[in-house]
């Protein structure tokens, strides 16, 4: 799942964008209204976190303008303010929710999830393969009655296979999906962790169902293997 920041205090976005990696989410990240505004209409985010207070474009002039060409994204106000006007005024332009600063990282992840499936009516909550679950809603998975132990990214992984069953996924587009668009790591963590879900979801049953697509990617069998 992608989210894009729209945030100018360098550190804070810096930091949401660091933690939403490591709980699986792809980030982009933009420090301004006008660039914020670009990056939305392109598309491809499940949700926008959007500053009120930006150079460039308010938070509400990119919001306005966005529910202006029909975008309806989710969106997550952000405002260092707590005033009830505030809040009322995003809420009437088309914020979907609304986070006050400071505030907790768990609360801010849960947000972000709850706004992406009420977002994404057409995308289950539930993924299934078989007799292999993923609960998006959870944040669980299972092989048959037994529970899988996966971290963070284990879990967007199989997630993002999952809702491609029976395709072959490129190695580049889950490192854009899984990881982010600008990960300037070893690309064969694809590989590293690719290796980390068969271990757990495959090798305990006596399953192949992750495929290696030679110059490609890998594919998970719409079958179960």
């Amino acid at each position: 799942m992608r989210v894009l920041v729209v945030e100018d205090e360098a550190n804070l976005a810096a930091a949401v964008a660091r933690g939403l990696r490591a709980e699986g989410f792809g980030v982009d990240v933009a420090g301004d209204g006008v660039t914020g505004l670009q990056r939305a209409l392109s598309g491809g985010h499940a949700v926008i976190v959007l500053d009120i207070m930006l150079p460039g474009r308010s938070g509400y002039d990119v919001l306005r303008e966005l529910r202006a060409r029909q975008v309806w994204t989710p969106v997550l106000m952000l405002t260092a303010k707590d005033g009830e006007y505030d809040i009322a005024d995003a809420l009437d332009l088309g914020a979907d929710d609304y986070l006050t600063k400071p505030f907790p990282f768990v609360v801010l992840v849960a947000r972000l999830r709850a706004l992406a499936r009420r977002g994404s009516p057409e995308r289950p909550a539930r993924l299934v393969v078989a007799d292999l679950v993923l609960d998006t809603a959870a944040h669980k998975a299972w092989r048959g009655e037994t529970e899988l132990a996966l971290t963070a990214r284990e879990f967007a992984l199989l997630e993002h296979l999952m809702g491609r069953a029976g395709d072959a996924v490129p190695k580049s587009e889950l490192l854009s999906e899984v990881w982010d668009e600008n990960f300037a790591g070893d690309p064969n963590i694809v590989e590293v962790y690719i290796g980390y879900l068969r271990r757990k979801i495959d090798a305990p049953f006596g399953r192949k169902s992750i495929e290696t697509v030679r110059g490609v990617g890998y594919r998970i069998d719409a079958a179960g293997g």
